[in-house]
């Protein structure tokens, strides 16, 4: 069941953002309500989903050395690199530019098990990655933002809530998802809490997806404009992670369930967890929330297309 739940959620997410759009520019006044239960639910999802990524097994991802070393490469030098340098230099709109950078710089730490699983790739290397993939990304974010954006960054984050955001948000969370593992260890009903939770990222992201188009996105002139600049980036991204994964696999010398776990690294992003940045962003930069969420829907269709692809044409069995 919960994997029919995963293989399906591209559509209960296309159908929450269709509501909220619906409920946004019908019910404005219904919407502008529900806005204060979005940042309780944003934390709560943010739990589930931390205690889903097992904190305590970063050890096996280092001693799997060849595999970490082409996950960290890909993710945090060669594709930042590629994808910063590209967005600076493109004429778009400062706020454009940080939802771009902000969505594409960090690795997704949760249905990328699940893609990695469906698409024939190693699902326990992803698991203890995971950690590895979220502790790193934590640390290279602000980096990167400063990287490419320098002062102009600067100013946003000292003159937004974002300190806020990250830290009870963010960090918040991911220490209670570490406490939770702990207590894990010892007692059995914390075992099946944590199990329990396991079902809840999917169906509370379509809710905050939902609650994030009826009250952020269908308020904001010029969405359309916005969406057509950054589809073309979003799509030639996916195509250069699955080049990129199946040429960091042969260089590593991976097998061919190990080089697809890559790709699909490579592939996802971590949406989820810099939308809390995006929505602490001051007032005139609410098109980073519709560059982020937009490119979540993107994504998932590209998964799609690398659940047939990655493992039947890319990356085949030898």
């Amino acid at each position: 069941m919960r994997e029919a739940l995963e293989r399906h959620q591209v559509w209960l997410y296309l159908a929450a953002i269709l509501i909220g759009l619906g409920l946004g520019f019908l019910r404005p006044a219904t919407a502008a309500g529900l806005e204060r239960t979005l940042w309780p639910l944003l934390a709560v999802l943010l739990y589930a989903t931390f205690t889903q990524v097992p904190l305590s097994r970063l050890g096996l991802a280092l001693k799997d050395w060849r595999f970490a070393t082409a996950l960290v490469l890909g993710n945090f030098l060669l594709m930042p690199l590629i994808v910063g340098s590209l967005v600076v230099a493109l004429p778009l709109a400062p706020a454009v530019k940080l939802g771009v950078l902000l969505v594409l710089l960090v690795p997704c730490t949760d249905w990328f098990i699940s893609f990695t699983h469906l698409g024939k790739g190693d699902a326990a290397r992803a698991i203890a990655a995971t950690p590895l993939l979220l502790l790193v990304q934590l640390v290279a974010l602000p980096a990167y933002l400063w990287l490419f954006l320098g002062t102009e960054w600067a100013r946003v984050a000292i003159g937004g809530p974002l300190l806020a955001a990250f830290v009870g948000l963010i960090l918040a969370p991911l220490a209670a998802a570490w406490l939770t593992e702990r207590l894990a260890r010892r007692h059995a009903a914390v075992r099946r809490l944590v199990a329990g939770l396991g079902w809840l990222p999917v169906p509370l992201l379509a809710a905050v997806l939902l609650l994030v188009a009826a009250t952020q996105v269908a308020g904001m002139e010029g969405v359309s404009g916005v969406l057509l600049q950054v589809l073309p980036l979003f799509v030639g991204y996916l195509a250069l992670a699955a080049l990129l994964g199946l040429t960091l696999g042969r260089l590593f010398g991976l097998s061919p369930p190990a080089a697809r776990t890559l790709t699909f690294s490579l592939g996802t992003r971590n949406s989820f967890v810099v939308l809390p940045i995006a929505l602490a962003l001051p007032q005139g930069w609410q098109a980073a929330v519709v560059v982020v969420v937009f490119q979540s829907l993107v994504e998932l269709f590209g998964m799609l297309a690398f659940l047939r692809f990655v493992p039947g044409r890319l990356i085949p069995d030898r």
